[in-house]
């Protein structure tokens, strides 16, 4: 008699990563912060009550595994949606059947929209009705703080659930499971992983648990023995990848990153995060234009030469390219860290900034506007005008802000650099000027040279 073909594995062909995904709640590790004991999902749970959640952490934190176990505890229809391959078509279309469905039989369905920040505010509105009326429970999970991309009637009809990165000991819990699982794992096959590779997977998956199981699940297949080495590992990575999205919210604490190590005199850390934007694929020029920005707004006057220096480095990579061209970026960063700082400039334009708006129109002084007509002159336009180069001491003590606000004091210089220099010659104008009103023109020149 023939032997009977054996069945095709249906498991055989699904990652790791999608078979492990754990079944029960004490097998989400990392995330105690919302599943231990009397925090907000717990409560949830333990008192039978589903509310439409915004599930908001990194790639592989376990926000579509929670979503889905929540579904099934409550004993709710769920259907998935990413926001990147369906329509909002479709997904009201869903929720019209939502809808007859609790006409029906009185409990909701759960709708679940992956990457839901992908949808736009119009459809995002679309939600509305049917969450305020209870036909569909809405989960939610992005990798993009909510605040900025779903809309505040959505943020107000939903809980926020933050999960966090995993850290080692969650990512080692998970790989052993792996190993240690007969039926869905890699148990069968008896491996386990030496420190060093086991070190590395963690390291490499950076927080995601769908990382770590797709590496340990290559680089079992690459093992020789029953113990899975540091050298599979390697075979299997290749090359490290990065965990950066250049229009999401990694790019903006990256760059964070960077300016505020620059700010806090930090060269090293400075040096780390521009090498790390860099080989993250960041535009080389978006770094040299922030690299402008710092020295004028953080550096300032305490070093005039740094806004130099980084626009030569800016010109010195637009000539170059890369990777000749990233050192000019590295040299500004380096100097920018190591200059002394003073944002007294950044902070009195901001002071200017702010009584222009209080009083936008303040005329400008008569003696001081332009008397380009006969009409002008007339009126009384650059009458009493006082040019300075005409006098001794190339200066006057004529007024020359708006009426209102004389005597305003806006810039103060600091401390470092070359901004004790300029205060010297500030100080050293404010006290030729107090001489010419007290004694004349000539004296005070006299004086100043005495």
């Amino acid at each position: 008699m023939a032997d009977k073909k054996k069945k095709p594995d249906k498991e055989a062909h699904t990652p790791l990563a999608e078979r492990m995904r754990p079944q029960t709640f004490d097998r989400v590790y990392g995330q105690d912060h919302i599943l231990g004991r009397g925090k907000i999902l717990s409560e949830l749970i333990g008192s039978n009550r589903l509310v439409s959640i915004i599930f908001w952490g990194p790639p592989g934190s376990g926000k579509t595994t929670l979503g889905t176990m929540l579904a099934r505890h409550f004993d709710l229809p769920c259907e998935f949606f990413s926001a990147v391959l369906s329509g909002i078509k479709e997904v009201k279309e869903f929720m019209v059947r939502a809808e007859q469905q609790r006409k029906l039989f009185g409990k909701p369905m759960v709708l679940f929209i992956d990457e839901i920040h992908r949808f736009n505010k119009a459809q995002q509105a679309a939600f509305l009705p049917y969450v305020e009326k209870g036909d569909i429970i809405l989960f939610g999970s992005t990798t993009e703080n909510p605040s900025f991309e779903v809309i505040a009637p959505l943020l107000s009809r939903t809980r926020v659930l933050v999960l966090k990165e995993l850290d080692h000991e969650a990512l080692a819990r998970i790989v052993g499971d792996a190993l240690a699982d007969r039926e869905r794992g890699l148990g069968a096959l008896g491996l386990t992983v030496e420190p060093d590779g086991l070190g590395m997977i963690i390291d490499y998956a950076n927080g995601d648990a769908r990382r770590a199981l797709n590496t340990l699940e290559i680089a079992s297949g690459l093992a020789r023995t029953k113990s899975v080495t540091r050298e599979n590992v390697e075979e299997a990575l290749q090359r490290r990848t990065l965990l950066y999205d250049k229009s999401g919210e990694e790019h903006f604490n990256l760059i964070s990153a960077l300016h505020k190590s620059l700010r806090n005199s930090d060269v090293d850390a400075s040096l780390y995060w521009l090498a790390r934007m860099l080989a993250s694929g960041e535009d080389p020029l978006y770094i040299a234009r922030r690299l402008v920005r710092f020295a004028s707004e953080d550096v300032g006057l305490a070093d005039p030469q740094a806004l130099a220096l980084t626009l030569h480095a800016k010109e010195a990579y637009d000539f170059l390219g890369s990777p000749e061209g990233e050192l000019a970026l590295a040299e500004a960063v380096v100097y920018l860290a190591s200059a002394p700082k003073s944002n007294r400039v950044y902070a009195a334009f901001g002071a200017v900034r702010k009584d222009i708006e209080r009083s936008p129109h303040e005329p400008v002084p008569l003696h001081i506007r332009n008397p380009v007509t006969p009409l002008m002159k007339d009126i009384g336009y650059g009458k009493d005008y006082q040019y300075a180069h005409d006098h001794a001491a190339s200066t006057t003590d004529m007024e020359t802000l708006p009426e209102r606000l004389k005597g305003r004091t806006y810039y103060e210089p600091g401390t470092l650099g070359f901004e004790k220099e300029i205060r010297k010659r500030i100080d050293w104008w404010e006290a030729l000027k107090a001489r010419i009103r007290g004694q004349g023109d000539g004296e005070a020149e006299k004086k100043d040279k005495e």
